[in-house]
C-alpha cells in the first residue's frame, strides 16, 4: 500500500504474455508486445492480460504514463491467425461476443486508466495491434511504420474494438472510411499528415523518444493530465454548453491541487514548478 491508501502494484508487476518495465521511480511503465518472430502478434491470453493490467492502473498511484511498444522493429501484427482467428471459427454466437466484448474492453480499459499513454509504432501496427495505437493518447511513428486496420481482409466489418469511432474523430469520416473499407495500410507520411502520428522518428529512436515523452507526462501535473484525458474522452458524448460546463468543474478542481500552487510560487521566483501529482 502507499502512503495515501491506494494500492501500488504495477512497479514491480510481471507480466505473463508480454513485458512490462517500469522505470527506476516507477514513474514510467513500458509495455512491449514480445513476439518478435510472429511480428507480436495478441493471443485470447494477451489479449485478456493486456485488458487487465490497463484496468488495474486505474489504482497505480506509482505509475504516472505508460509506453506500449512491440519488439524486433514491429508493433503488432494484431490477433494471431492459428491462436485467435482459426479458433474463432469454430465458436458460436455466444462465444464469440463475449470474444468482442473482451477486446474492445481492452480499448475502453486504455481509455479510461487515468495515466496518458504513449504508443512507439515501428513497422507492422495491423487490426487489432492498430487499435492498440488508435487507443492511445500519443502516438509516436516511424517512417517504415505500416497501420492497416485490415479486419476487412478476413471477412470482417471495419467496425471492431471502436474503430467506428475512434478513427474518424483522429483522421476524418473520408480517411476512416477508406482504410475501414480497403484494409489498405496507412504510410508513416499519411498518417503523420493526418494528425495519427504526433511526430516521425528514426526506427532506433522511437522508443527512446516515446519513453521521453511519457517522462514528460509523468513529471508534470499529473492529477491535471488525468483530468484532461477523462474530460477528452467524455467530450464525445456532450453538446459544447455541456462540455463547457463539465470543463468548468474540472479547471476549479485542479485549482485546488498543490500543483497548481507549486507552479505559482515557482512562476514568481521566476523559477520551474515540480509537480507532485497532487
Amino acid at each position: 500500500m502507499s502512503m495515501d491508501g491506494h494500492r501500488r502494484p504495477y512497479a514491480g508487476h510481471r507480466a505473463t504474455h508480454f513485458r512490462f518495465e517500469a522505470s527506476g521511480d516507477g514513474r514510467v511503465a513500458t509495455i512491449t508486445l514480445d513476439r518478435p518472430e510472429r511480428k507480436n502478434p495478441l493471443s485470447f491470453d494477451s489479449y485478456a492480460e493486456l485488458r487487465d493490467l490497463f484496468r488495474g492502473l486505474v489504482h497505480a498511484s506509482d505509475v504516472k504514463a505508460v509506453v506500449v511498444t512491440g519488439a524486433g522493429g514491429n508493433f503488432s501484427s494484431g490477433g494471431d491467425v492459428h491462436e485467435i482467428i482459426g479458433p474463432l471459427t469454430r465458436m458460436q454466437a455466444p462465444g464469440l461476443l463475449e470474444f468482442t466484448r473482451m477486446t474492445g474492453d481492452l480499448v475502453k480499459a486504455m481509455r479510461h486508466c487515468p495515466q496518458p499513454v504513449v504508443a512507439a509504432v515501428d513497422g507492422v501496427c495491423a487490426g487489432a495491434g492498430a487499435m492498440v495505437a488508435l487507443a492511445s493518447d500519443i502516438r509516436i511513428g516511424t517512417p517504415r511504420a505500416k497501420t492497416a486496420f485490415l479486419f476487412v481482409r478476413v471477412g470482417l466489418a471495419g467496425a471492431d474494438m471502436g474503430a467506428c469511432a475512434l478513427l474518424p474523430r483522429m483522421i476524418g469520416q473520408g480517411r476512416a472510411s477508406d482504410l475501414l473499407y480497403s484494409g489498405r495500410a496507412m504510410s508513416a507520411d499519411e498518417g503523420a499528415a493526418w494528425g495519427f502520428f504526433q511526430r516521425v522518428v528514426e526506427p532506433e529512436r522511437v522508443l527512446a523518444e516515446a519513453q521521453a515523452y511519457a517522462r514528460a507526462l509523468a513529471d508534470g501535473p499529473t492529477f491535471a493530465h488525468a483530468m484532461t484525458k477523462t474530460l477528452l474522452h467524455q467530450a464525445w458524448a456532450m453538446d459544447l454548453d455541456a462540455e463547457i460546463e463539465a470543463e468548468a468543474q474540472a479547471q476549479a478542481i485542479c485549482m485546488q491541487t498543490e500543483d497548481f500552487r507549486r507552479a505559482y510560487r515557482a512562476f514568481a521566483a521566476k523559477g520551474s514548478p515540480t509537480f507532485e501529482g497532487n
